[in-house]
């Protein structure tokens, strides 16, 4: 419904204001100013209902100050800065909208990723352990191209990893042994030992995922 109402407002004011520009170069100064107006109140009207709903939430953004900008074009009967204001509030709504499509598919392709079991030695063997019950000082295996479950340093040589999902860099980085490994990191080299450092809860991926999730519920539409 959100992607729709923006969608719908930036066509119509975009239109509008073309369609009042047009009139007024052909003379047709009052029809002009008609469309104009017309579009001014829609876009009043969309964000006067986004002001509400943001207030039901407990929050107050730039909307409200849209609202009185449009409705003050209105009561001076400024119709071509209203119908512009409205390009400017439908243009702001859109590229909001496409910013929080794209943080959900992040967000989701994050979930996706996310370290599950982990492989613990027990009795001297990897055994597939859920990563909710690996406690710092566990011995894991990390398998070439598997995610590193927890955070860890690794144990009787280096490690090579990829870290892209976590800093951005394209690169596989070398950790030496006992260098600090953090969760989310995927093998990119041969398998090798970590030791545990941390809970799967209180590791670098968790907290990824949890500033994702907070992030996300900030942006949300009211």
């Amino acid at each position: 419904m959100r992607r729709f109402a923006a969608i719908a407002l930036l066509s119509v004011t975009v239109t509008g204001l073309l369609a009042g520009l047009m009139l007024h170069l052909a003379g047709a100064e009052a029809a002009g100013d008609v469309v104009w107006a017309v579009v001014t109140a829609v876009a009043l009207v969309l964000a006067t209902a986004w002001v509400i709903s943001a207030l039901r939430h407990g929050r107050l953004g730039v909307d409200a100050i849209a609202v009185l900008a449009l409705a003050g074009a209105l009561a001076v009967r400024e119709f071509l800065a209203g119908a512009v204001i409205g390009v400017m509030l439908a243009t702001g709504r859109a590229l909001e909208d496409y910013a929080l499509r794209r943080a959900r598919r992040d967000l989701t392709a994050l979930y996706e990723r996310a370290p599950h079991p982990a492989r613990r030695y027990e009795d001297g063997v990897p055994r597939l352990v859920p990563i909710e019950k690996v406690q710092p000082g566990d011995l894991l295996l990390v398998p070439s191209g598997e995610t590193v479950a927890v955070d860890g340093v690794p144990a009787g040589g280096p490690a090579l990893l990829d870290e892209s999902a976590l800093t951005g860099e394209s690169l596989p980085v070398e950790h030496a042994a006992g260098k600090g490994v953090r969760s989310g990191a995927v093998n990119a080299g041969a398998a090798f030992d970590l030791r545990a450092t941390r809970t799967a809860a209180a590791s670098t991926y968790a907290e990824v995922v949890r500033l994702a999730r907070q992030a996300e519920a900030d942006s949300a539409p009211g």
